[in-house]
């Protein structure tokens, strides 16, 4: 908690003005003036069969291919050894394999799934917010962009567009969906788009300050909305440009669910350079409130 001294000032911590905060929030997820920003924390809130975090997809890649020391622990390092030492394919294969069981939608993806949100972004590579919107919205309701690698593409494109079928599409079809997923990391559905790599990065980092990895639908739906983070961790330095980059020109106000006990002073300094209010209220009794079943 010490750690939190520096924005003792912004954090809610007491148990009934967090809930009461976070009531506000699921309000305004209904209004549609709110974007959710869903992190792989969400998915340790049910059963999952993928990796969770980063650092878990490290060791995954770890029980396949001989790591050097610097690159273990380190998911995006360890992708650029596996890339380098044995090709593009290997990667996306192992990648492939690391997600390859589904991953049931948890409450909240599905409370998501029902709501007019003109705007999810979910940074992780599964595809449970894809199966809850498939599950609880028309076809022709949603659709998905994905951030793409240029790897090897020989293609001057930063995303792809997917319908509900998943097929891809031109981005004028995006004007006519309820709902735009944005998945800025790619994902194993519906085309195994995987940015995951450091190579991956390279590029979209160069250009991403000034928004052209970025889709023009997502800039248009992210204007005057506010950012609510859900089972996001910020203690990587790429985590915290895409956040920064994702909600830039958005709304005023953004809030994020903590846990301050494993905040790091990056954590901190980020929230508070970027005006997001730190709640902190356990993950599970947050998304009761959010889903409306507190």
């Amino acid at each position: 908690m010490a750690v939190l001294e520096m924005s003792a000032e912004r954090l809610v911590s007491r148990t009934a003005e967090a809930e009461a905060l976070v009531s506000d929030l699921a309000r305004q997820l209904v209004e549609g003036a709110l974007v959710p920003y869903l992190g792989p924390g969400l998915l340790e809130t049910g059963t999952t069969p993928v990796p969770g975090t980063p650092e878990e997809l490290a060791t995954f890649f770890a029980t396949k291919v001989a790591l050097p020391r610097r690159a273990k622990g380190n998911a995006w390092a360890s992708a650029q050894h596996i890339e380098s030492t044995r090709h593009r394919a290997t990667l996306s294969a192992l990648m492939a394999e690391a997600f390859s069981q589904p991953v049931a939608p948890t409450d909240l993806h599905l409370h998501l799934a029902t709501l007019q949100v003109p705007l999810i972004v979910d940074s992780w590579y599964d595809g449970a917010m894809r199966a809850a919107l498939s599950a609880r919205r028309p076809a022709g309701d949603w659709g998905e962009v994905q951030g793409i690698t240029r790897a090897g593409i020989g293609e001057d494109r930063w995303y792809r567009f997917y319908d509900a079928n998943g097929a891809e599409v031109g981005r004028d079809q995006a004007t006519a969906w309820g709902t735009l997923l944005y998945k800025p990391h790619g994902a194993v559905t519906p085309a195994r788009n995987f940015l995951i790599s450091d190579a991956d990065y390279v590029e979209v980092l160069t250009e991403i300050d000034i928004q052209t990895p970025i889709p023009d639908a997502v800039k248009e739906r992210r204007r005057s909305r506010g950012f609510l983070y859900i089972g996001c961790r910020f203690h990587d330095q790429l985590l915290r440009t895409y956040a920064r980059q994702v909600s830039k020109r958005s709304g005023e106000r953004h809030f994020a669910l903590v846990d301050p006990d494993i905040l790091t002073r990056n954590e901190v300094r980020f929230l508070g350079e970027q005006g997001i209010t730190p709640i902190a209220l356990p993950l599970r009794r947050a998304i009761d409130i959010l889903c409306g079943t507190t």
